[in-house]
C-alpha cells in the first residue's frame, strides 16, 4: 500500500526508458486504485498484477475484486497469500486456494506466496508450515500440469534472507515430476541491488518478488541483475 499516482507514474516511466534484460519477465503490482493507470502507460513488455483477489466472480462482497473482473480489465496476474494477507487479514491456505482456483480459472497467471515467521523457524516448524499452505493448492489443483504452469511460488520467509530451498523440496516430494519442472520459484524478503547477485546464483531462485527496493531506482538493477 505505497506510493501516489504520481511516483507510480514515475517509476513506470523509468522502466519505459530503461534497457531491461529481454530474458527476465518483470509483473509490477500496485494498489488496485492504479492498475488500469499503469496498465495504460507501461511499456518494455512489463505486466501488471493484482496485489490480490477475491474467489467469487461477483456478488454482495463489498470492497473486492474478482478474478473475471482483473482479466476483463486486462490485467493478466495477481499475487495471492502474501504473508501480509495472511497475518493482517487471516487468510487462511484453505482460502487462497480457492483464490488461485479461481484466479486460474478466470485465465489469470498466479503469483502464490508461501514462507514461515521467525517464530514458526525458531520451533523448527518451517517445512510444516510451508508444506501446510502448498498441500491446499494441491488439493484443488492436482497434478494439472497446465494449471501450475499459471502459478509462480513465491518463497517468501518473513524471518530472513534464505533461498527457495524449503519450497523445492516440497513441492519435488508431493507433485508428479512434470508439474515440479513447470513451475517456477522465486523469492522475496530483503531482495536489494546488493542481495539479488548472490541470491540469484542459488540454484532454486528463478527470480525474486521485490518488496522496498521495487520503489527505488534499484530495481532496475535487479530486474538486470543476470544480464551478460
Amino acid at each position: 500500500m505505497n506510493g501516489s499516482k504520481a511516483s507510480l507514474i514515475k517509476l513506470v516511466e523509468a522502466l519505459n526508458d530503461a534497457q531491461l534484460d529481454p530474458n527476465t519477465e518483470v509483473v509490477i503490482a500496485p494498489p488496485s486504485l492504479y492498475l488500469l493507470t499503469l496498465q495504460e502507460i507501461v511499456k518494455n513488455g512489463v505486466q501488471v498484477a493484482a496485489q490480490n483477489a477475491y474467489f467469487k466472480e461477483s456478488g454482495a462482497y463489498t470492497g473486492e475484486i474478482s478474478p473475471v473482473q482483473l482479466k476483463d480489465a486486462g490485467i493478466n496476474w495477481v499475487v495471492l497469500g502474501h504473508s501480509e494477507r495472511r497475518s493482517y487479514f487471516a487468510e487462511t491456505s484453505e482460502v487462497i486456494a480457492k483464490k488461485t482456483e479461481a484466479a486460474l480459472a478466470a485465465g489469470l497467471s498466479v503469483i502464490l506466496c508461501v514462507g514461515e515467521t521467525l517464530e514458526e523457524r525458531e520451533a523448527g516448524k518451517t517445512a510444516a508450515v510451508v508444506e501446510a499452505q502448498l498441500v491446499e493448492v494441491i488439493k484443488v489443483l492436482g497434478q494439472d500440469a497446465s494449471k501450475w504452469s499459471k502459478i509462480v511460488i513465491a518463497y517468501e520467509p518473513v524471518w530472513a534472507i534464505g533461498t527457495g530451498k524449503v519450497a523445492t523440496a516440497y513441492i519435488s516430494k508431493e507433485v508428479s515430476q512434470e508439474v515440479a519442472e513447470t513451475i517456477r520459484i522465486i523469492y522475496g524478503g530483503s531482495v536489494t541491488g546488493t542481495s539479488c547477485g548472490e541470491l540469484s546464483a542459488q540454484p532454486d531462485v528463478d527470480g525474486f518478488l521485490v518488496g522496498g527496493a521495487s520503489l527505488k531506482p534499484e530495481f532496475i538493477n535487479i530486474i538486470n541483475v543476470n544480464q551478460k
